[in-house]
């Protein structure tokens, strides 16, 4: 469930991402500094455009963290063991039905994004941005390799917030 951002929540994303951040719907996550760290953006922009990330990550210290793993092979380590293990599979599979139903409850019908989540969701893994943002957004136990992308990460939070950092 997420909260319907404030002016400040609107500008803390926008010194983050350091520019002015589009169509806002919620904030689905705050880091432990306090600081929003995931929004929600609904599936069609103000300018028509379709939008696939629902969930957005926006720390800059949570990215950077992301990106480290991304660039470590993990990803090609999580599409074989996809490929490899039905249970895996399967829960990966429900964690793509459970992003279309957050991004579907807003009640905005992009019949261009019918079918597509994020991240590579359901048959394979090619954003862990987009998986941790789900993981934060939704909670332990709905993405399993968000989850596990996620318990790699180190503390991103720790020595300084989010816009402390995204100001440096």
């Amino acid at each position: 469930m997420s909260d319907k951002p404030s002016q400040s929540d609107l500008d803390a994303v926008e010194i983050q991402l350091q520019r002015t951040p589009r169509d806002v719907h919620g904030i689905a996550h705050r880091c432990d500094c306090g600081s929003p760290d995931v929004v929600e953006t609904p599936p069609r922009l103000s300018d028509g455009t379709p939008f696939p990330t629902f969930f957005y990550a926006t720390c800059p210290k949570l990215t950077g963290a992301i990106s480290t793993l991304e660039s470590s092979g993990l990803m090609a380590e999580m599409n074989t063991r996809l490929e490899s293990d039905p249970e895996l599979s399967g829960e990966y599979a429900a964690a793509h039905l459970d992003y279309l139903a957050a991004r579907a409850a807003l009640g905005i019908e992009v019949p261009e994004l019918a079918e597509i989540s994020a991240g590579g969701m359901p048959e394979r893994v090619k954003c862990l941005h987009s998986l941790v943002a789900h993981s934060l957004a939704a909670g332990p136990g709905v993405n399993p390799l968000g989850d596990e992308a996620l318990a790699m990460l180190p503390k991103w939070w720790l020595n300084e917030s989010c816009l402390e950092a995204a100001t440096k």
